[in-house]
């Protein structure tokens, strides 16, 4: 279990982690693959397994999550992240604490949820964030997720802090979009940590710094 870092790819960590070990153990070809993608502004658990390990990945990925995310209010980008600049602009002088707890709680259970154009879903046989990159604005076909829990955590004028624990598939980014539509404003996440997959929680998740620094100490023992 590590830690990803912010502005990391999921293969970045992947990459990184596959060619230590390939070093340090002296084997040429290792498969190594992770249980759930994180996106590069966000941070948090992701589950890495290697070699045979790596068949349990489908069922890694099929478990409940949980996260923290920041949205910020007022405006949206193309992305529903930071990964893009602000291009629209809305009132926000009429969001009030109840009103965001209501439309969260309008979200519980069951939806169709339409994931982001910047995303990698394949479309035609490239991920959708390349079409969105040469200026396509196509819409991707909504797919069914089950959030089950939405807790408001910090709430300002500007941003809130919501607890979010969903299905595989949910994206939080189109949920930030969405809230922002149903407080009749606009809404990006402007942060993300993934805290929780199944059982396993993010306090016990080496950063991969501290993972290596780690598994050299043990070799030389």
């Amino acid at each position: 279990m590590f830690d990803k870092e912010l502005d990391w790819t999921s293969f970045d960590l992947i990459r990184k982690l596959r060619n230590f070990l390939c070093r340090e153990t002296g084997i040429k070809k290792l498969k190594v693959g992770h249980a759930g993608t994180l996106d590069p502004k966000a941070t948090g658990l992701m589950i890495v397994c290697t070699g045979k390990e790596t068949k349990n990945i489908d069922q890694i990925q099929a478990k409940e999550k949980e996260y923290v995310a920041t949205i910020r209010f007022g405006a949206t980008t193309p992305s529903y992240d930071r990964e893009t600049v602000e291009n629209e602009f809305f009132p926000t002088e009429h969001i009030t604490p109840e009103l965001v707890k209501e439309k969260l709680n309008s979200f519980i259970g069951e939806n169709d949820q339409v994931p982001p154009l910047f995303s990698a879903i394949k479309i035609e046989g490239k991920r959708a964030y390349e079409h969105a990159r040469k200026g396509s604005d196509m819409v991707l076909q909504a797919k069914r997720i089950t959030i089950s829990e939405l807790e408001l955590l910090n709430f300002s004028k500007k941003e809130i802090v919501v607890r979010v624990v969903c299905s595989k598939g949910t994206y939080i980014r189109s949920l930030a979009r969405d809230l922002g539509i149903a407080l009749e404003s606009g809404a990006y996440l402007v942060g993300l940590c993934r805290t929780r997959i199944g059982d396993l929680r993010l306090e016990d998740a080496w950063l991969l710094s501290e993972f290596m620094e780690k598994f050299e100490v043990s070799a030389t023992n």
